[in-house]
């Protein structure tokens, strides 16, 4: 079958979908957009969120089908152009990102979180992040990542 959406404000199309293929293998694989990460397949990690018309969502879970005239934003949409949104930029600053498999997830989860919040408080980033696992940061730089992203997007920071 052949699957049109919106990705990241542009229109993509693949075809000769298979019915059981999911739309994380379509962004990687079809539409070159390598930024959400492959991990479990089961959506218990997050490392492959995405946003689905607005809604952050692991795309190892949902059928490529499922996509059919819908938006979906990537990592690589949280940007603009060359200019990366603060979350991208404060997670570089803190050192957050460190083997970066995790990172893409993060990121969307917490662009997500400070948009319907702009100013959490650690026990919401907690809860928010809370289906994104990390193997190597320990989280605190997470944590602090979010913090200033939240603060630089109220300008405060």
């Amino acid at each position: 079958m052949r699957v049109t959406f919106t990705v990241n404000g542009r229109r993509a199309e693949a075809d000769d979908v298979w019915e059981g293929e999911s739309l994380l293998y379509v962004l990687r694989e079809r539409v070159g957009l390598p930024g959400s990460k492959n991990a479990c397949e089961q959506g218990e990690c997050g490392s492959c969120t995405v946003y689905l018309d607005g809604v952050p969502v692991c795309s190892c879970l949902v059928a490529a089908g499922q996509v059919q005239d819908r938006e979906v934003r990537t990592v690589e949409g949280l940007a603009d152009g060359d200019r990366l949104d603060p979350v991208q930029a404060c997670f570089i600053k803190a050192g957050a990102v460190q083997c970066g498999f995790c990172t893409p997830g993060l990121l969307v989860q917490a662009h997500a979180l400070i948009e319907r919040n702009p100013a959490p408080s650690d026990p919401e980033i907690r809860e928010a992040l809370a289906g994104n696992l990390c193997r190597c940061t320990g989280y605190e730089k997470i944590l602090d990542a979010v913090r200033e992203a939240a603060a630089t997007k109220a300008g405060v920071a």
